[in-house]
């Protein structure tokens, strides 16, 4: 296991961003991260399949970001608010015989679009669509394709309004 600040030193010069040393984000080939971007404690990225991390992103504080197989694509100058989990995968259930965690993985993927804004506590499941300038309150759940510009809330997340 590499120590935190080494992480922290690769991501600074590599892709020169900030990765609190109290952050947990794997270091493999599969993550590409954007200038500018800051990642804060207690956060962990899963990346076991492709993850892209826009430019000027804001992590905020516990939260939980997992790619699979399924690409996980966050747009340019996003907020994503303390305690938010992003899932990319999900498990089959269709057989009553075989306990679920035993079924297979399945992983659409994720993407968020540019300048959105995901309040503290949401959760963004796998194959979801956000598009650009979305805002999304907090604690809603998200399950399904967001249009642009628009503003969601609840479990599960419906369009409230949509910006002008």
């Amino acid at each position: 296991m590499v120590p935190s600040f080494v992480v922290t030193l690769v991501y600074l010069f590599k892709f020169h961003c900030k990765v609190s040393p109290r952050a947990e984000v794997d270091l493999n080939s599969f993550m590409k991260i954007g200038r500018g971007t800051r990642i804060s404690s207690f956060v962990k990225v899963k990346a076991n399949g492709p993850l892209r991390i826009g430019t000027e992103v804001s992590i905020g504080t516990n939260c939980f970001i997992s790619a699979d197989a399924g690409e996980l694509s966050i747009g340019d100058y996003c907020m994503i608010g303390s305690n938010s989990s992003i899932v990319g995968n999900n498990y089959k259930y269709d057989s009553l015989d075989i306990p679920i965690c035993l079924q297979e993985k399945t992983s659409k993927g994720i993407t968020i679009g540019n300048n959105v804004w995901i309040g503290s506590g949401c959760v963004v499941l796998d194959g979801t669509h956000i598009g650009d300038g979305v805002i999304i309150t907090p604690n809603s759940v998200v399950s399904t394709n967001i249009p642009e510009n628009a503003i969601v809330q609840g479990n599960p997340a419906n369009v409230v309004f949509t910006r002008r």
